[in-house]
């Protein structure tokens, strides 16, 4: 069946992409397997009108509003390839269902990858969090504590001290620039050399930190900064352009969330350097009406 818009991917950037086209009475597929990185997360914060949701219970909603638009269709599968060539794309599912479109919107999300700690993969969206604008009130007043994984965590080191007491773990790495170390020593922060090792504590509750000379420091919640992968092949396999960000690859958009290939657009965390639903559901939306706006002009 030949289809408008292809998207995959089914939360916050794709749901809100498809609800520009579905809204603008284009033939839509959305295919989704049901695995979103956020779903370690209990609930979703920062996001206007849905704080303290379950990042499920909000995509639940907005798939049954979708549904309700009669040119909207959804897969629950994996995408397993796609292509692209002047006439439109195509995309195959890993049931074996192939289906084409004028356009393709990638919303596929990344996959993360935390420093090899035994005790953190448990925690990870709970006590063990990257992002303090999402998590952060919740953690509030705790020890809190960054395992440092690249040079921006000296950043996240910096800002924290908002939310509680922050120690800073170099993890014998990623030492702060002579201008941070002031700006930490003004904000209160400790800084901490020696690697951590393990998290401590009956899960998802963290007591302590085992530190690699064998001491324990006592927190109660990690901030870590993960590498990022891509979630799903496709956007290798259609031959995408990328951007290095500081956490991982992303997918090179311009302003209207075009990709380097034609009739291919992306949004969301696989297409930016920067991760949050809010921005996600943005990026969806401009990728929804810019891909609108070029079925109109073609």
């Amino acid at each position: 069946m030949q289809y408008d818009v292809i998207i995959v991917g089914a939360s916050f950037a794709g749901a809100s992409a498809a609800m520009q086209l579905a809204r603008a009475r284009r033939k839509v597929l959305m295919v989704d397997a049901g695995q979103p990185r956020n779903r370690f997360a209990e609930a979703s914060h920062g996001f206007l009108g849905q704080d303290g949701v379950a990042p499920h219970d909000i995509m639940a909603i907005a798939i049954e509003q979708l549904l309700a638009y009669p040119t909207f269709e959804l897969a629950v599968a994996q995408a397993e390839h796609a292509s692209a060539d002047d006439q439109g794309v195509a995309v195959t599912l890993d049931d074996g269902r192939r289906f084409s479109a004028r356009r393709l919107i990638l919303a596929t999300g990344v996959r993360d990858e935390l420093p090899a700690i035994p005790g953190l993969q448990e925690r990870w969206g709970q006590t063990a969090i990257h992002c303090p604008y999402c998590h952060g009130y919740e953690v509030r007043d705790r020890k809190l504590g960054v395992i440092a994984t690249t040079p921006l965590s000296a950043h996240q080191g910096l800002m924290l001290p908002d939310w509680g007491p922050t120690t800073y773990f170099t993890q014998g790495q990623y030492e702060p620039e002579e201008q941070e170390l002031k700006q930490m020593a003004k904000r209160g922060v400790t800084i901490e050399r020696t690697p951590v090792i393990e998290v401590l504590g009956s899960a998802p509750d963290i007591e302590a930190l085992r530190l690699a000379d064998g001491r324990t420091v006592e927190i109660g919640a990690v901030f870590v900064g993960p590498r990022v992968h891509m979630a799903s092949p496709l956007a290798m396999q259609l031959g995408c352009a990328f951007e290095q960000g500081p956490m991982g690859p992303y997918i090179r958009t311009d302003e209207l969330r075009q990709t380097s290939v034609k009739h291919v657009f992306a949004a969301g965390d696989a297409a930016a350097a920067f991760h949050n639903a809010t921005m996600a559901s943005a990026a969806g939306v401009m990728a929804g009406v810019s891909t609108h706006r070029s079925l109109v002009m073609e």
